[in-house]
């Protein structure tokens, strides 16, 4: 689970942003979309299951996944993905001469096996400037690294000497490169204390791209899930295909077959119709709609989701599904009580500030300023009334975090003169 992600110097952020999934002491509404993790020095904090982030066109919201993205690949690929003299692929922010040349900073507060940590890391293309872990196993913190770079002796200092309840073994250091993370190396080297930090990464923290651009690459890589869950039970299989009744697709079954040459064919997934009369017609997979394929392959990541408590985030959640859809699957998820799941979503959907949907302090925005930097506030910073439309109030603007169109580019003299040049270049 989540607690807090810091993120700064990252693509369209310069200035320090935190997006916290800890919930509001004061909102009593919807405690089901709440987890309770009873963790030891923090047996008050409550936990939000989603996080639904709002903002215009490259406002930044896509980019506060695209960081915890890049701290999930230091952690499992900078010690293995790379060359040792490869470069860190960092982005630091563009639109001013000093951001280029500063690190990027990353910090994560989450939860693996009942024990919160804190991983820090400050990085710039050539190495890591800095890496922290902090732990809590009692409620009270331990550092067990704080390595920093030198630039004087162009060496790692390394803290606490002696730090509690790990060891930090020398060897390991010696083998970590100025261009990987300490605790990737580590895992690579097998050290058990780092092992449940390493596995809620590559185990517990999932990505699903649904934007347009995305499209091709994400049916092949999500329907296969979905398919493979089809296939490998009764129970399984029916489930399916009552979602996909019940998403009134027209569809009243789903079958998937295993591909005869698996990792070089896709699963081969038909579709049944409901047709004149009663009859039953049967559609393959590159026949169906967008929307169709879309939902299935969305389903095989949102029931693992479900069953093996992970977090899971989304980027524009909302890409070829109806808004009814896209609520139907938060509910699904909201209301699961065998595991502790989050989901962390990006959208342009005003349907889903629906309070009986979303708790106010699980919508967020996301908003650029003039000088291009994105930054990032909770709708609770507005302190809405319990009555009030949210719909309506961030379609108005109220929030912020919607697109300013000039007038000119919808109307006047100025949309008209260049109308006419269009018109005469072609």
């Amino acid at each position: 689970m989540i607690v807090e992600f810091c993120v700064q110097n990252h693509r369209s952020f310069r200035g320090e942003q935190t997006l916290s999934l800890a919930a509001g002491n004061y909102d009593k509404s919807l405690p089901e979309n709440l987890i309770t993790p009873d963790l030891p020095g923090l047996p008050d904090l409550r936990l939000i299951k989603a996080v639904a982030l709002y903002g215009p066109n490259a406002g930044g919201k896509t980019n506060v996944l695209k960081a915890l993205q890049f701290l999930q690949w230091l952690v499992l690929e900078s010690a293995t993905g790379q060359k040792p003299e490869a470069k860190l692929p960092v982005e630091p922010f563009r639109l001013d001469h000093e951001s280029v040349g500063k690190p990027t900073l990353l910090e994560l507060t989450f939860i693996a096996e009942n024990v919160r940590y804190e991983l820090a890391v400050a990085v710039t293309g050539e190495r890591v400037v800095q890496e922290r872990l902090v732990a809590y196993p009692s409620g009270r913190a331990q550092v067990w690294y704080d390595r920093v770079w030198n630039e004087e002796t162009k060496q790692y200092d390394w803290s606490p000497e002696k730090p509690t309840d790990f060891e930090r073994d020398d060897g390991i250091v010696g083998k970590t490169r100025d261009n990987a993370l300490f605790l990737s190396t580590a895992a690579q080297w097998a050290s058990k204390q780092v092992t449940p930090v390493y596995a809620w990464f590559a185990k517990k923290l999932k990505f699903l791209n649904l934007s347009a651009d995305a499209a091709l690459s994400f049916s092949h890589l999500t329907q296969d899930i979905t398919a493979q869950i089809v296939n490998g039970s009764d129970g399984a299989h029916k489930y399916i295909s009552s979602l996909l009744r019940s998403a009134d697709l027209g569809l009243t079954n789903v079958d998937a077959k295993e591909p005869e040459i698996p990792d070089f064919m896709d699963w081969q997934v038909t579709f049944q119709h409901a047709g004149k009369e009663g009859g039953r017609f049967t559609m393959d997979w590159p026949d169906e709609s967008a929307g169709t394929r879309r939902f299935f392959s969305v389903l095989g990541p949102w029931l693992e989701l479900l069953v093996q408590d992970r977090v899971l985030c989304v980027d524009e959640i909302e890409t070829s599904l109806h808004p009814m859809l896209v609520a139907e699957l938060l509910r699904l998820l909201l209301k699961s009580t065998n595991v502790c799941p989050q989901l962390l979503f990006t959208t342009h959907n005003p349907l889903l500030l629906d309070m009986t949907l979303l708790r106010r302090d699980q919508v967020w925005f996301a908003d650029k300023n003039q000088e291009g930097e994105s930054f990032l506030y909770p709708l609770t910073d507005y302190k809405p009334r319990a009555d009030e439309s949210l719909v309506r109030g961030y379609l108005s603007g109220r929030y912020g975090a919607v697109p300013f169109i000039p007038h000119g580019l919808v109307g006047g003299p100025a949309a008209e003169a260049g109308a006419a040049e269009v018109k005469h270049a072609g």
